[in-house]
């Protein structure tokens, strides 16, 4: 059995508006992840979220990116979620919310 490195959440503003996602997005880490993306939604710049860099996920991970799309939605800004990992979208069509990442 080979080990893989899982880093913790990170988010970063890779490119002009787009915030990057990449780490680990789950249950130890959603809060903090969630409150990282609303403060950098905050600015107004964002319109891609890349999850490109997101190496694990759970129905937690799941959740923060709903609600951060959401927000968004709320404060009336368009916000996309691109390079969504396979993980995730086959959890999001499980639960019959995959929808809800496409904005």
């Amino acid at each position: 059995m080979t080990a893989v490195a899982v880093s913790a959440f990170q988010l970063t503003a890779a490119a002009p508006g787009t915030l990057a996602v990449s780490g680990v997005l789950n249950f130890d880490t959603a809060t903090a992840a969630w409150q990282a993306m609303r403060t950098a939604l905050d600015d107004g710049a964002a319109v891609r979220l890349d999850l490109a860099g997101v190496q694990q996920s759970d129905s937690a991970g799941l959740s923060c990116v709903i609600a951060v799309l959401a927000e968004s939605a709320r404060r009336g800004r368009a916000l996309q979620a691109v390079h969504i990992p396979g993980g995730m979208l086959a959890l999001a069509r499980v639960c019959e919310i995959d929808q809800l990442l496409s904005g």
